[in-house]
């Protein structure tokens, strides 16, 4: 491992981040819906919604989980040193922890908790992710995400 990376590597070790925040509404979860052909009520019917204990329709936990990508994006988090390629390799101890009604703004904090050298130029990150509800006690979604990136 070159020092670049050794230095990056020892920098982000460890460090948070935090997103921007972000609105999921209706016409969002109504499109993520329609691509994963989950209608539940809760998710697409507001009048049906409207009477359950949640009051008002909710993201589905897939939708919030896939938002993490804009949502880490959004962050100040530095690029991988000459980066080619990352792909997510996979997603541990995934918790849909609590509701995100319709409307609401969420926000991503990502813990960077190891980059280890699996090969050659192929990197495995493992970052601990929250996704916050504005005004919410609890976070939505909690998770270990990874990440192979490859210089």
């Amino acid at each position: 491992m070159d020092r670049e990376i050794a230095d990056f590597i020892a920098a982000e070790t460890g460090r948070t981040y935090r997103s921007d925040w972000l609105t999921v509404d209706q016409p969002t979860i109504d499109r993520f819906a329609d691509a994963t052909r989950d209608w539940n009520f809760l998710h697409v019917d507001p009048v049906r919604a409207a009477e359950t204990p949640f009051g008002t329709t909710i993201a589905h936990g897939f939708l919030v989980m896939s938002l993490l990508v804009p949502l880490r994006h959004s962050s100040d988090r530095a690029l991988f040193p000459r980066l080619k390629m990352g792909v997510n390799y996979g997603i541990e101890r995934l918790r849909f922890v609590s509701p995100v009604p319709s409307g609401s703004r969420i926000r991503g904090d990502f813990v960077v908790v190891s980059i280890t050298e699996r090969a050659p130029g192929q990197y495995l990150e493992e970052m601990d992710v929250a996704v916050e509800v504005e005004g919410a006690e609890r976070p939505a979604v909690v998770a270990r995400w990874l990440t192979l990136y490859m210089v």
